[in-house]
């Protein structure tokens, strides 16, 4: 298996808006630089959310203005609705993520509406993404099991992801939210998948509470996926999906990757830096088995 992989790193804010602590902008921004100082080339930036219910986010506008944009790097931001939208372009973001779940419960929990009101959401976002010339990317969660309603049917995913698809989402991500996915039920999704958009637009968000992030991404590999969600240190969870652990440490995933003599352009031991420097911002030791080894090393 020899090829090219994107990595795109959420920590700075899937993984950060989830950690029981807040970081402060500035430093938030360092973390983002540092990140695509390693090579990674789609980082996260922050979320534009409402700063009350995910105070880790507050100053998402001023982590953007502290940036210091590098040539090829992209910088993401997460729009879950109009309000969120106008204040991402109002601070000059030209990326956003849309988020959509494949359960009706945790839908009605994370974002306080239903699937089908959710894309009512989506719908001027996209319309002014169009107009605007903003790339979006669409996210969708609990594609391997709910922590609400156990197992998601798989046509229910591809009823999400193909309407993300056909309002124009450049890439789909697909998210294993609680980390209870198997390498089988990985492979089936994508293969499913494939039958309905270009596996080129399929990326996969994996957690890892049962470790089986990694044997799911290697699934996902073999059928052609080439764009993998990581996360710094393994940094994050979900408020609402009880139990589950940060996503997919970056350090990880590109241990396997480059033993697989795949390329990311990022450099292993530059992240492992960062993911030590971050992990002892909030105070602990890194999640990932990579870092923790190498570090010890030292």
């Amino acid at each position: 298996m020899s090829d090219r992989v994107t990595l795109v790193e959420v920590g700075p804010r899937d993984g950060l808006q989830n950690e029981p602590s807040s970081v402060p902008p500035a430093e938030r921004a360092r973390l983002v630089d540092a990140l695509a100082a390693a090579g990674l080339t789609f980082v996260e930036a922050g979320a534009f959310v409402s700063p009350k219910a995910v105070p880790q986010m507050a100053g998402s506008a001023e982590v953007l203005s502290a940036l210091s944009p590098r040539a090829g790097v992209r910088y993401p931001v997460l729009t879950p609705n109009w309000k969120g939208y106008e204040a991402a372009r109002a601070a000059g973001a030209r990326d956003v993520a849309i988020f959509g779940a494949a359960s009706e419960t945790f839908c009605q929990k994370n974002t306080n509406c239903s699937i089908a009101e959710s894309f009512d959401r989506f719908v001027p976002i996209m319309e002014a993404a169009k107009r605007d010339g903003i790339a979006v990317r669409g996210y969708v969660s609990c594609v391997l099991g709910c922590p609400y309603e156990g197992d998601v049917p798989i046509a229910r995913v591809v009823e999400v992801a193909t309407r993300l698809y056909e309002m124009g989402c450049y890439e789909i991500s697909l998210g294993d939210t609680i980390g209870v996915g198997t390498a089988r039920a990985a492979r089936e999704l994508v293969r499913t998948l494939k039958d309905v958009m270009p596996v080129g637009m399929l990326a996969a968000h994996f957690h890892d509470t049962y470790g089986q992030a990694l044997a799911n991404l290697y699934a996902c590999l073999e059928e052609g996926v080439r764009v993998v969600d990581t996360s710094v240190a393994g940094l994050g969870g979900c408020p609402y999906a009880p139990g589950a652990s940060g996503n997919v440490a970056t350090e990880d995933v590109l241990f396997m990757l480059n033993g697989l003599g795949m390329e990311t352009g990022v450099d292993l031991d530059a992240v492992i830096e960062i993911a030590a420097s971050i992990s002892q911002t909030l105070g602990r030791p890194p999640a990932s088995k990579t870092a923790r080894a190498l570090l010890a090393k030292h």
